[in-house]
Formats: C-alpha cells, sequence, structure tokens
C-alpha cells in the first residue's frame, strides 16, 4: 500500500478509505459481517475510516468502534456532526451547543477517546463559522480531536474559513470531503485548487457516482430492484449518465479493466485527490474493489476519459457542493415576497 499525506498535516493515509455509510441499519444490520468487512480492509492496508454519527442513527459507530478494539492506534478514524440526530432543534448543525454534546455521544459510540479527523458534515448557514472553528480547536486541545475538517463546501466557505482561522488564531480546516467520480467534476474548477492552495487534504464521496459507474445500469437495460436503485432512481434512470455509461464501458475493457476498477483509479489520480472514500455493503463488494486496488491510469487512456465527460462539468445527478449563502438568502427573500411577486418556478 503507497500511502499518502493527508494534505500537510503530516498524517498518512490510504488512497482507498473506507467509508461506513453501508454498515448497520438497512444496510447490512449483520454487525459480526460487517466488522469482517472492517478487518478485511485493515488486513489489505487501509487505515482510513470514515463515519458519522447520523450513519445508521449512530449504529454505524457502534460497529465501527466494535471492529477498532485491539487495533485502534492504528487507525486514521474520521467522524462527522451536523445532521439531525433527534426531533430536538438542537441536536443538529455546528453550533458549539451541538458539537460539544455530539463529539461526546460519538467518542462512546466508537469506544474511544479521541477522533483523529472531526468533520462539519456541512456548514450551517444559520452558524458563525468562527463558533464552530472556536469550538473545534477547544476540542484539539482537550485531546478529544486531532485534526478537523468539512465535506461537501463551496469554494467561497472554504475560503472564508481559513481567512477566519488565521484571523482569529483558531484551528483549520484541514481536509474536505466533496463529491467527485468520472460523472461529476464540477470541484476541478474551484475547490480542488483552493484545497490545494490550501494544502488541504481531500477525499471524494460517491466517487462511483451512486452507483452509476458500477456497470449494471445500462441505457435501455432492466433497472436491477435493488436498495440502491429505491434510494436513488432519479441517478439510475439519467440519460445523459447513462449515455457516457456505455462510452466508458468499452473504453474500460479495451484497457483491461472493470469499469469500476477505472473509475476509482480516475478519482486517486488527480493530484489534488488524497483518497477515495469506498463504501461497500458486503464482502463481496469489497473483495471486488481491492481486486483493482493497485490499477493506474495511463495519460492516453486519462485523455480518453475527458473526452467523454470533460474536466470540470457534472452530468450525473448527484447531491451537488452545498450552495452559498448567497444563493440561500436570495432563496429565502423570494419566500417572503407576495405570493403573486415570486418568479416563476
Amino acid at each position: 500500500m503507497q500511502y499518502r499525506t493527508l494534505g500537510r498535516s503530516g498524517v498518512k493515509v490510504s488512497p482507498f478509505c473506507l467509508g461506513t455509510m453501508m454498515l448497520g441499519g438497512n444496510f447490512n444490520s449483520d454487525h459480526d459481517d460487517c466488522i469482517r468487512i472492517i478487518h478485511k480492509a485493515l488486513d489489505f492496508g487501509i487505515n482510513f475510516i470514515d463515519t458519522a454519527d447520523i450513519y445508521s442513527v449512530g449504529e454505524s459507530e457502534e460497529i465501527v468502534g466494535k471492529a477498532l478494539k485491539g487495533r485502534r492506534e492504528h487507525v486514521v478514524l474520521a467522524s462527522k456532526v451536523f445532521r439531525p440526530m433527534g426531533k430536538d432543534p438542537n441536536q443538529q448543525g455546528t453550533s458549539r451547543r451541538w458539537i460539544i454534546k455530539a463529539v461526546e455521544d460519538s467518542l462512546r459510540r466508537l469506544q474511544t477517546d479521541y477522533i483523529d479527523l472531526y468533520q462539519a458534515h456541512r456548514l450551517s448557514s444559520d452558524t458563525d463559522v468562527e463558533e464552530t472553528l472556536s469550538t473545534f480547536t477547544d476540542l484539539m486541545r482537550e485531546g478529544k480531536v486531532r485534526l478537523i475538517g468539512a465535506t461537501t463546501s463551496p469554494a467561497s466557505s472554504i475560503v472564508e474559513a481559513q481567512w477566519i482561522a488565521e484571523r482569529r488564531g483558531l484551528a483549520r480546516f484541514r481536509t474536505e470531503q466533496p463529491p467527485y467520480s468520472i460523472l461529476n467534476r464540477a470541484i476541478e474548477r474551484e475547490i480542488l485548487p483552493a484545497c490545494e492552495r490550501y494544502g488541504m487534504g481531500t477525499m471524494a464521496w460517491s466517487p462511483l457516482a451512486k452507483g452509476m459507474l458500477t456497470g449494471r445500469y445500462r441505457k435501455g437495460g432492466q433497472v436491477p430492484d435493488s436498495l440502491r436503485v429505491k434510494m436513488f432512481e432519479k441517478a439510475m434512470t439519467d440519460v445523459p449518465s447513462l449515455d457516457a455509461v456505455e462510452k466508458l464501458i468499452p473504453l474500460a475493457e479495451e484497457a483491461g479493466m472493470s469499469l469500476i476498477h477505472m473509475a476509482l483509479a480516475f478519482v486517486i489520480a488527480h493530484p489534488g485527490m488524497t483518497s477515495a472514500i469506498i463504501g461497500p455493503r458486503t464482502m463481496e463488494q469489497l473483495d471486488g474493489i481491492l481486486a483493482g486496488a493497485e490499477t493506474v491510469l495511463t495519460d492516453e487512456l486519462l485523455d480518453r476519459i475527458d473526452e467523454i465527460v470533460p474536466p470540470g462539468i457534472d452530468i450525473a445527478p448527484l447531491e451537488r457542493v452545498a450552495p452559498s449563502p448567497e444563493l440561500l438568502r436570495a432563496q429565502a427573500r423570494a419566500r417572503r415576497r407576495p405570493l403573486e411577486e415570486r418568479p416563476a418556478a
């Protein structure tokens, strides 16, 4: 395993990060099987695990905690805060009040006394970034958190957070976790360059474009009856995405690799990308991914992928990077207008 430095933090991580959203709850409720999946990844050399409090409402963190008994010191463990964890309106977001409570809950479920990378799952539009950074800084001084980061942020928020951290003498975000795949390349325009400028590590979520790049979904073919299809039905039937997939599959075959392996290798080939987050639900899925862990794409192959999906372009339906505060304010202004004065949808 060729490890990479997580930004300029000095921490070494594997190019594949094991995401655990599919472990627990309605995805895989067999804890023993989930633990075997985690152990298989660790034995392979993956030392980077990403989870979140919201994944199966804490169950994923509990599974990870059980799996890491006796192996914790050799793992770079990441978790997140932001999503609602109850009906109370204050059981969510990135306020000091909630972060302090949420991190203690995560530490308990993970059965550890520190989290290597604690991330804002999103940055709350109703909370000053300084409030969030100040709280994260205190957690780092207490030894409960080693590094901090954010996910799915617009470039403006990345820059603002770095500026505030420097001006106020606070800990700064060391990582960003954006959506990135062959079909979703918009972050190449501003987000990845901003992360590189500030020495931030990046971990791509959904490197297989919510399953579109597995090769299971074909234009004119029967859509499989699966949990993923039920979750992302729009993505699985999107014509531009399927058109691109139909061109990518023979390209991968010509290069002697599967579409999955080509898609993952594409993500980690970008010089601004640290790791691709893989999210297997079964051991079979993990084995299939690991079989192509050493895949490297030639410059010629990368150029041909660019011809199918140009750099900086999104063509697949996917949760986009969070909208800027300016757009959110514009939406709020529109909602306050009398109905007859609002712009047509």
